[in-house]
């Protein structure tokens, strides 16, 4: 559901005290996006990670390059149980990872990603996701494609490198008008016919609010069979947890259809809190079923935080794989 013109009205003196920093953001240019993200964000991310962008997802080990004895932390699915029993010492084999990686960003612009409770929308932070992400994989050599969703799977950008490829991609992103209305989204029609567009096995960002009539995740797990595949779910606190602001009459971003609702009734926040609870359990449920990670980004937390955490939670469960232990504060992370 998205606000209709009482709670914008709420909703823009809101931004009115954010100040220009939001009217900056949406007039910027895809070269001001990009090289905004350059010199803050991807900054950063160099420093923090220490220049290891593979940390953010697993490679393809392609040739097998050496055998060396196995040490504390080393994955145990690498052991090479032949020479291990030759050698009577457990052996590991190392491999060259394929450095040539295309990636693919799947992109659900959908009307209910065009919703944000305060200066930011779920859009924006789609697209300075897919800027920074990209520009980080092309910098090292790799192709990057964009297959966009509205209605339908509508617009496909063959993967390609460098800079100025990065900035065609993030162009049709925010060039592109917004839907008033549309039908309900339906992801697993666009997985589907992303399935075939991408032949070769690739690395896939699937970015989407995931607010869709059910099934995508049969298809979304026929993907991660080809494909290494990272779920991009963009959310809205407002979206999870409904405050106190009067009577208001909410419309669905998608379909139109409006309601007139009392959100000083306490009993109806608990139950829309309740019905956002099940949403967000049967939405992991998604996710593990089809046997992807979540990179989880809202509108209201900073994009490198969500990503560096998304990157430790991809580190510790690698050392988990080697025998170390998951973090308590990570074991409920999807």
């Amino acid at each position: 559901m998205s606000a209709s013109p009482p709670l914008r009205n709420v909703q823009d003196s809101a931004r009115t005290v954010q100040g220009g920093a939001a009217r900056a953001r949406r007039v910027a240019r895809p070269e001001q996006v990009l090289q905004r993200l350059e010199w803050t964000v991807m900054r950063r991310l160099d420093g923090l990670l220490q220049g290891d962008y593979r940390t953010l997802f697993r490679g393809f080990g392609l040739d097998l390059a050496d055998l060396r004895e196995y040490q504390y932390h080393d994955d145990v699915r690498r052991i090479d149980w032949n020479v291990t029993a030759r050698m009577q010492s457990p052996y590991v084999r190392e491999y060259n990872e394929d450095r040539e990686v295309t990636a693919w960003f799947l992109l659900d612009l959908s009307p209910s990603v065009d919703f944000g409770a305060e200066h930011v929308k779920k859009r924006a932070v789609s697209a300075e996701f897919v800027a920074l992400l990209a520009r980080l994989l092309t910098r090292h050599g790799n192709r990057v494609g964009a297959l966009f969703y509205g209605d339908s799977l509508d617009t496909v950008i063959p993967a390609r490198s460098g800079r100025r490829h990065v900035l065609h991609i993030l162009n049709c992103m925010l060039a592109r008008p917004e839907l008033p209305r549309s039908s309900a989204t339906d992801l697993q029609d666009f997985l589907r016919s992303a399935f075939l567009v991408m032949p070769r096995r690739s690395l896939v960002f699937v970015v989407s609010d995931f607010i869709s009539s059910p099934g995508w995740a049969k298809p979304l797990a026929q993907l991660a069979q080809r494909h290494e595949v990272v779920a991009v779910r963009l959310y809205d606190p407002l979206e999870n947890e409904l405050p106190d602001l009067g009577l208001l009459v909410m419309q669905d971003a998608e379909t139109g259809e409006q309601l007139f609702v009392d959100t000083h009734d306490r009993s109806f926040r608990k139950r829309f809190t309740a019905a956002a609870e099940t949403r967000e359990a049967e939405l992991r449920s998604g996710f593990v079923h089809a046997g992807v990670d979540a990179l989880e980004l809202s509108t209201a937390e900073d994009l490198a935080d969500a990503i560096l955490r998304f990157a430790d939670l991809r580190k510790r469960r690698s050392q988990l794989a080697a025998g170390g232990g998951m973090p308590k504060h990570l074991e409920r992370a999807p």
